[in-house]
């Protein structure tokens, strides 16, 4: 066991290493000086490269290859698999390559910004040039003579194929896009009318973070431009932002990034700074973001709940009854922005950022036509033109960050959470009532026990089944779709 002992020990402080370099991400996002930027892509490229060499470290091989995997439980085993699983995929990765990714991903979050801003994409295409130049290098590193896309896919979806992916998302879209259609053809839902003061937003976020059991004692809530989760174990962070006109953006954000959080709090103690002490995947930790933000808190109960709350923080806000409030928070109409979609065209967004990265990582597709592709496809897919770049192709923060490969795991979350939250109403039959209280400690006790408690201890899908007691597929998530809106919109 001395081999084992040694190289969990040894890992134990590169992840503390990663946790500093995460820390670093948010304080980029939240309070760092905008002249700071310049400086912070020093700091992140040398961190990177610290973290690059001791993940392939000659001495972890060593440990590896004296490890006898059968004297090992099964926790034991786990931690095993996945050091090995970064081992071997850092070490086809030159330290060079991964300290000019952290410094040019730095710089580019201030030029994507600014870029958004000013709704220039001229302004940001030379940057992105690099960052994909690099990426692509990257693919090919991984990949030899595998799928490029595959190779990026499996940082934040390890075991997944683009493939596998392409064939869920179209058995996805007809049923979303014909109950789009049926929806639209409907009267418009009435939304909320007034101003709503970004300090009681922030009360009323702070409040509904609490209900859905974030622990503030080991996190906190900032404001950002996107709004993210950071952290893992006792050092958990999420962000969310204000819209004076739009309440729910805020509140829903929280939500949704409180989902993250909690699942990194509820990992088991035990696993804290390992392998394990982090979700297993980018699709299973989006299915606990998903989960909280729309089977829990746009559920007709909940929104009771929060129809309560919104009138104590502002008085009347337009909207007559708790009734005609859950049809405004569950409004679907026209809109740009994927962060701000309703449940039925979320993950239309979604697929076209897959499909255009795929071509972009392959070659396919070239920087310089990029925003002319997205608008080609926004207008094909949604029916009206993209009216500036930030409500277009400038408004996510993923492709300044390097994220390719992750936004396919939004829409893999939310089939996961699909799937979870059939689950979870069996075995909670009155969950409704809970929810009608604001009590969501049997939703967020069931998903603790059942999966986040186990961090990275089995494999993506193995930790869905292990939930739910069946292999996920898109069913559930368009049955639960179809039933919800037909019910809103009388269809």
């Amino acid at each position: 066991m001395n081999a084992f002992n040694d190289l969990m020990a040894f890992h134990r402080d590169t992840e503390a290493l990663g946790q500093i370099s995460g820390r670093l991400g948010w304080d980029q996002e939240t309070m760092m000086p905008a002249g700071a930027g310049e400086q912070r892509a020093d700091e992140s490229a040398a961190i990177e490269g610290i973290i690059h060499q001791r993940k392939v470290d000659p001495r972890v091989g060593e440990w590896l290859a004296a490890i006898d995997d059968s004297s090992l439980d099964d926790v034991g085993r786990a931690q095993v698999r996945l050091i090995r699983r970064a081992y071997e995929r850092s070490s086809r990765v030159p330290e060079r390559l991964v300290a000019e990714m952290a410094r040019a991903s730095t710089r580019a979050h201030k030029i994507w910004a600014e870029a958004r801003s000013d709704d220039n994409f001229a302004a940001f295409a030379p940057v992105l040039k690099e960052i994909v130049a690099l990426r692509q290098e990257e693919a090919q590193a991984l990949a030899g003579d595998g799928d490029m896309y595959d190779a990026l896919l499996n940082e934040y979806e390890p075991g997944t194929k683009a493939s596998e992916l392409e064939a869920m998302f179209g058995a996805l879209r007809p049923r979303l896009v014909a109950l789009r259609e049926a929806v639209l053809s409907k009267p418009d839902m009435p939304g909320l009318s007034g101003s709503f003061d970004p300090e009681g937003q922030m009360r009323v976020t702070e409040k509904l973070a609490a209900q859905f059991g974030y622990d503030f004692n080991r996190g906190r809530v900032d404001k950002a431009v996107h709004p993210f989760s950071s952290g893992s174990g006792n050092d958990v962070r999420i962000t969310t932002r204000t819209e004076p006109l739009d309440p729910f953006n805020c509140f829903y954000s929280t939500i949704h990034e409180v989902g993250h959080g909690c699942y990194e709090q509820n990992i088991d103690q035990a696993y804290r700074m390992t392998p394990l002490g982090r979700g297993v995947s980018m699709g299973v930790h989006e299915s606990q973001s998903r989960i909280y933000e729309n089977q829990l808190g746009r559920s007709r109960a909940f929104t009771g709940w929060l129809f309560g709350q919104m009138r104590d923080e502002f008085g009347d806000f337009g909207v007559a009854d708790e009734n005609a409030f859950y049809g405004a928070v569950n409004r679907i109409k026209n809109g740009y922005i994927r962060t701000e979609a309703d449940e039925v065209q979320y993950n239309l967004h979604v697929l076209l950022r897959f499909d255009l990265e795929r071509a972009i990582i392959s070659g396919d597709l070239t920087v310089d036509d990029l925003e002319t592709a997205w608008n080609d496809r926004f207008e094909a897919d949604f029916g009206y033109a993209v009216d500036k770049a930030s409500n277009g192709v400038l408004q996510d923060v993923h492709w300044s960050a390097g994220f390719f490969g992750y936004f396919p795991t939004y829409s893999l979350g939310n089939v996961y959470a699909g799937c979870l939250n059939e689950a979870l109403r069996a075995a909670v039959p009155d969950l409704d009532d809970q929810l009608a209280r604001g009590d969501t400690s049997a939703a967020t006790g069931w998903l603790r026990e059942n999966l986040q408690q186990h961090g990275g201890l089995r494999e993506a899908v193995d930790t869905i089944q292990h939930a739910t007691g069946k292999a996920p597929s898109e069913g559930p998530l368009l049955d639960y779709l179809e039933a919800k809106f037909k019910d809103i919109y009388d269809l």
